[in-house]
């Protein structure tokens, strides 16, 4: 190893981009990776077939303690920029719903265009490389920083951090990232697992813990945001996208409450009938609403064993049964005991504080050369593509001004 003009150390979907944006304006750049594989991240989302960008991607389908940082970013990368680069190696792609885009084959397809645009750029990647120490070097602007690893040393004049968060640590994730901020003084925001199931509280989870594999079409609200998306129940709690998109902007302690018949009123439509003089017992009814397994379960949490309304027709059942049933089935409401945690989470909230870098380069403030990027800084999105745009946008940005 000599030195480079660029370190970048993380060979994710955020540091292969940045390597190869730096690497065509003219600059010598090296990026290490501990892994044995590029992009495992990208390998593993979507399904296996990378959910790379959405069209959709605003600053407002965005977390973080500054909710303005990402503007710059993302305005200056347009989800139609990196469109445009799977078009030119001819990665056939489709849109799922709601503007996010999959490869429809797999999600090797965007880790060879990457590896491709390295190539093309002239960036050395080194695999299978741990840094055990990164120093900075005073009174020489071109070599700032050595880093040395068990390949050997190297200087560079930038160093950029893009060696993701703390989610999946199976595939290699770790909290290096955040140990390098701290070393040269950044702060962080306390991190969590997000995009990632609820686990229930004890009484929860004795009602519902064995109805593993119903889902049910929700609007799922928590902190005044709302997410028209499943939600799965499983063994462990709640999964499912609206589960996961909650969980983003839940805290401990917080409510999260879920409409189950987001498509009508429940009181009105029970009501309906009854006028209609229908005979049906209220819990078949109710399974025309939600699946059997829950009608039933809510049936028995709802009404005692002996209540006549479990056998009575509808037509004979008071108002208020039908009032009580209705509220719940439009706001069932749980406390989660917490989140499943960092090996089923999509994503690490929070990291480097914003606060401590140029939104328009990403750069440090407090130590020239050195570059955060990508899941490291506290800048979380959505479920649905949301987060890899950032991670363009935010390479994008960075490897423009280094």
């Amino acid at each position: 190893m000599n030195h480079y003009d660029v370190i970048i150390l993380g060979a994710g979907g955020a540091g292969m981009f940045c390597a190869s944006r730096a690497g065509k304006r003219g600059l010598s750049v090296l990026v290490l990776d501990h892994s044995k594989k590029l992009g495992q991240k990208i390998l593993i989302s979507g399904g296996g077939r990378c959910n790379f960008t959405n069209l959709g991607a605003s600053p407002n389908n965005y977390y973080s303690s500054n909710p303005h940082f990402c503007k710059s970013a993302l305005a200056r990368y347009s989800p139609w920029e990196f469109i445009e680069l799977v078009n030119k190696y001819e990665i056939a792609f489709h849109e799922k719903k709601l503007g996010q885009q999959f490869c429809d084959g797999s999600a090797q397809n965007i880790v060879d265009l990457l590896l491709a645009e390295c190539d093309e750029a002239g960036v050395e990647i080194s695999l299978e490389t741990r840094f055990s120490n990164i120093s900075l070097i005073n009174g020489d602007e071109n070599k700032r920083f050595q880093i040395e690893t068990n390949r050997g040393n190297a200087t560079c004049r930038s160093l950029v951090v893009a060696t993701g968060g703390l989610s999946i640590p199976k595939i290699g994730a770790t909290g290096i990232g955040y140990e390098i901020a701290k070393q040269f003084g950044l702060k962080i925001i306390p991190t969590r697992a997000a995009l990632d199931g609820f686990t229930l509280s004890n009484d929860d989870a004795r009602k519902f813990g064995d109805l593993a594999g119903v889902a049910v079409d929700t609007i799922t609200s928590v902190n005044d945001k709302s997410f028209r998306e499943n939600i799965l129940f499983t063994h462990a709690g709640l999964s499912g996208p609206a589960t996961l998109q909650a969980s983003l902007h839940w805290n401990d302690g917080d409510e999260v409450k879920f409409n189950l018949v987001p498509e009508q009123n429940a009181l009105d439509w029970f009501l309906t009938r009854k006028k209609a003089g229908n005979k049906t017992l209220v819990k078949n009814l109710l399974s025309e609403l939600i699946p059997s397994r829950l009608a039933e379960r809510f049936m028995e949490i709802l009404f005692a064993p002996n209540d006549p309304i479990h056998s009575m027709p509808l037509a004979q059942v008071p108002d208020q049964p039908l009032k009580d049933l209705s509220e719940m089935l439009h706001s069932w409401t749980i406390v989660p005991a917490g989140t499943v945690g960092y090996n089923k989470a999509e994503v690490t909230r929070g990291g480097v504080d914003t606060d401590e870098l140029s939104s328009k380069t990403m750069e440090s403030k407090k130590v020239p050369g050195l570059f955060f990027i990508g899941e490291v800084v506290d800048v979380t999105g959505w479920l649905g593509g949301y987060n890899f745009q950032w991670a363009w946008a935010s390479a994008s940005a960075c490897a423009s001004s280094l």
